[in-house]
């Protein structure tokens, strides 16, 4: 049975997530209004600026149907400004900044400095097996805390995580949907199995 993916459209990758879904079989549907929450069986919340989707899921009336879904246990996958807006606590958010939350972890906001600073890097995800991952971080986060809840999937050399999961929902620090690496979608769409 295909199912439904949403892609929460507000700003970032929607394009780029949208075509690796389509290319794994999947209905998609670019959600930006509450009621395109009830169509879909699960969602991805994309790379972009974080404060900037926080402040149009709120324009929209998403935010708190979102946050609703996400504590009945809904599938979501967060990449990098995603995995902000999934994390239960942030630091340094612009002032006033709020998530969805529902994974416990804390992730810090551009941990790797500017646009300037990205890079591209192969992860070693024993859950996911070989090859590595090859991963993009763009102006990405870090998750600074796993709390006892989430557990850490990914990591840098050195121990930064930079991804995590918990039940339904899965967030990584870095933009799979750019390097063509389908692994991560496969594993989220899993979660709506």
């Amino acid at each position: 049975m295909t199912r439904t993916v949403g892609i929460l459209a507000l700003q970032g990758n929607v394009r780029e997530h949208e075509a690796v879904l389509t290319a794994l079989g999947s209905h998609v549907v670019r959600v930006r209004r509450p009621t395109e929450l009830d169509e879909i069986d699960g969602l991805v919340i994309p790379g972009g600026e974080s404060s900037t989707i926080d402040k149009l899921s709120r324009t929209f009336g998403v935010r708190e149907p979102l946050i609703e879904k996400i504590r009945a246990g809904f599938p979501v996958f967060g990449t990098c400004a995603g995995l902000i807006l999934l994390a239960d606590r942030i630091v340094d958010g612009i002032d006033g900044q709020q998530t969805f939350g529902g994974l416990d972890v804390t992730v810090r906001r551009n941990a790797f400095g500017r646009q300037a600073d990205s890079f591209e890097t192969e992860l070693e995800v024993s859950e996911l097996g070989d090859p590595p991952v090859r991963a993009a971080f763009i102006r990405a986060p870090v998750i600074e805390e796993v709390g006892s809840a989430a557990r850490a999937l990914a990591t840098l050399p050195g121990g930064r995580v930079v991804a995590a999961e918990q039940g339904n929902l899965l967030g990584a620090s870095f933009h799979p949907e750019q390097t063509g690496e389908t692994r991560l979608h496969e594993r989220f769409l899993a979660l709506m199995a």
